[in-house]
């Protein structure tokens, strides 16, 4: 069966390199101006008709994978030309005669399903489900969250299209009051999320199916995972570094102190003469690996000196310095 070859970018009145923010300006635009309501009953039939050939050519641009295709056999025919697909032994029957798709559509953009006839076996066409566009967002996590995992609820809006005006921006006679003309809206959804244990700061997670979705199969949505400062904590690859903060007495006699850490406190043991900004490494304290081992912790040594201290304490703070001054002197 042949049927005739349509240019869709001529149908929309745009450039064969045409960006998807121009496709869709030039389809609501059209799609305004040719929506069957808008127009006196004379002129009603002719606008319906130009109004599918609008929608069909949107179905096929809009699409990353049906343009790809499209362009691919367009490059060998023009508009108005015969167009006879390889599909000997084969026969055609459209799915859905007020479906508001061309032949020309339904047999190229089509799938096949098996079926019998009076003639014997036949090949029926069947339009795929157009997939929704992918969306991405941000998720922002504290660093426990991501370290420790779990569910989480998140909401958020998602862009479909207008189901009072299927997306045209017209209902009635005026703009649609649904989208206000846009042919877009935005969903609420309230998701529940699974964040993976130790789920790093730009990892992406995949929702399947939950994107948008025009009609038929959704989109997917990623989720980009940022991770919020930590107070206490500094994040470096897989480690972690943090502040031990000792008194002075501990700095030079050593001393077993508490440290913290994401599985909670440790004991510490400082060694004797520990200087202000020393590293004391905790191993296995830091951030998990893909191999399943983890990073570690490394502490920085911080010197706390008293900020009030009371008569006693200054008396023995004088006489360590009166003993330092003379081992200096002599």
């Amino acid at each position: 069966m042949a049927v005739k070859f349509q240019d869709y970018y001529e149908v929309l009145g745009v450039a064969k390199n045409a960006s998807e923010k121009e496709i869709k300006t030039a389809y609501r635009k059209l799609a305004r101006k040719y929506h069957p309501d808008l127009h006196a009953a004379d002129e009603k039939e002719a606008a319906e008709k130009k109004f599918k050939q609008i929608n069909e050519a949107y179905e096929v641009l809009i699409d990353k994978e049906k343009r790809q295709k499209y362009d691919t056999l367009g490059e060998n025919y023009q508009a108005g030309e015969e167009f006879r697909p390889d599909m000997e032994g084969m026969y055609y029957s459209s799915t859905d005669a007020s479906s508001g798709f061309s032949d020309f559509f339904e047999m190229f953009f089509g799938g096949f399903r098996q079926g019998n006839s009076a003639s014997g076996r036949e090949q029926r066409f069947h339009r795929a489900p157009r997939r929704g566009q992918d969306v991405e967002t941000e998720l922002t996590l504290t660093l426990e969250d991501a370290y420790k995992g779990g569910e989480k609820n998140i909401q958020l809006n998602v862009s479909d299209l207008c189901t009072r005006c299927g997306g045209s921006g017209i209902s009635g006679r005026q703009f649609c009051p649904a989208c206000a003309g846009s042919g877009q809206m935005q969903t609420p959804r309230t998701l529940t999320v699974k964040i993976p244990p130790g789920t790093r700061d730009g990892t992406k997670i995949r929702l399947r199916g939950q994107g948008g979705g025009e009609e038929g199969v959704r989109g997917d949505l990623y989720l980009k995972i940022n991770i919020l400062p930590h107070a206490n904590y500094k994040v470096s690859g897989d480690d972690l570094e943090s502040e031990l903060v000792i008194a002075p007495w501990q700095a030079v006699l050593g001393a077993k102190v508490s440290a913290a850490t994401l599985d909670g406190k440790v004991q510490v043991t400082v060694p004797a003469g520990a200087r202000a900004g020393k590293k004391l490494r905790l191993r296995g304290k830091g951030l998990p690996r893909k191999d399943g081992s983890r990073g570690d912790q490394y502490l920085s040594v911080v010197i706390d000196i008293p900020r009030q201290p009371d008569e006693n304490e200054l008396a023995l703070w004088r006489k360590l310095a009166e003993i330092q001054t003379t081992k200096e002197v002599s």
